[in-house]
């Protein structure tokens, strides 16, 4: 399954399923249009170009991921959009020191937001008791994850590039502070925009094959999940040599990560931090 990206005698669709998967055997689309086109090549850009972000793009990017789906119409998910220079960089030191986030135009830190509706329930006079419980909190989680992602495509589709920034969960206390929030607001993730360095190397990273992720009825571990954890175990050390990194794989360089609480960087104790935020989950 070690091929080369993109064989030159695949058409576009098909050459797009096998830059993402790298494997022989990637599915074959009968349809396509520009927005599989858009989606297939997502990749994470950690180098931007010093220059300004189109007029107008943050709040394109937000009317996009107000269309998301919201659970309920409840809508509990905020962002703070973040281009002080001193604050991206004190949000960097919380993450870990990531340049990323002092180089980009714009950081947009994504909510799980009750605060609204705890509001709105004191100033109106009514009840928000199903607030506390940890099935609100996921929606809210849910929500904004769902938000970002099509703020994603947006951006991409207007030739931006962004990158994820999960250790906005490192230090959630310090980073609501930095960010003013209130109780019962979380900093889920944040997100690097910015436009991309085309002298970078940022490829598209390969994924499992179908056969570890979609099972048809009922969910099963056999010999087709293996079989797709080990095949990318081998293009990604390729991918890994492409983008000079360390070529550990894709099994060592998971299973590092979840090996204990000493991997987590500060997210083991995330139930303390959420108390210590208001949330008292149920």
């Amino acid at each position: 399954m070690n091929k080369p990206v993109s064989p030159d005698h695949f058409d576009a669709p098909a050459a797009a399923m096998f830059e993402r998967y790298r494997r022989a055997d990637s599915p074959k689309p009968a349809i396509w249009n520009d927005t599989l086109d858009l989606l297939l090549a997502h990749r994470s850009h950690r180098n931007y170009l010093d220059q300004p972000l189109p007029p107008g793009a943050l709040e394109i990017i937000t009317a996009a991921a107000q269309s998301a789906s919201t659970s309920s119409n409840l809508q509990v998910w905020s962002v703070v959009a973040v281009e002080d220079e001193d604050r991206k960089n004190r949000l960097a030191d919380l993450a870990g020191g990531q340049q990323h986030i002092r180089d980009c135009k714009l950081l947009l830190i994504w909510l799980c937001d009750l605060a609204r509706l705890e509001n709105l329930g004191k100033e109106r006079g009514r009840d928000a008791a199903a607030l506390p419980y940890l099935e609100i909190f996921m929606t809210g989680v849910v929500d904004a994850a769902l938000a970002a992602q099509n703020a994603v495509v947006a951006l991409e589709s207007i030739g931006l590039g962004c990158c994820y920034i999960g250790a906005m969960r490192n230090k959630p206390e310090e980073v609501a502070k930095e960010l003013n929030l209130p109780p019962n607001v979380f900093a889920v993730f944040g997100m690097t925009i910015g436009v991309p360095d085309p002298g970078a190397n940022a490829g598209v990273k390969p994924r499992l094959g179908q056969a570890a992720v979609l099972h048809r009825e009922q969910y099963q571990w056999g010999d087709a999940q293996r079989e797709a954890v080990e095949t990318l175990d081998t293009v990604f050390k390729d991918f890994q040599k492409e983008q000079r990194l360390p070529e550990q794989g894709w099994i060592r360089q998971v299973l590092s990560r979840v090996r204990g609480t000493d991997a987590m960087s500060g997210r083991d104790r995330l139930r303390d931090a959420l108390k210590a935020l208001g949330f008292e989950l149920r």
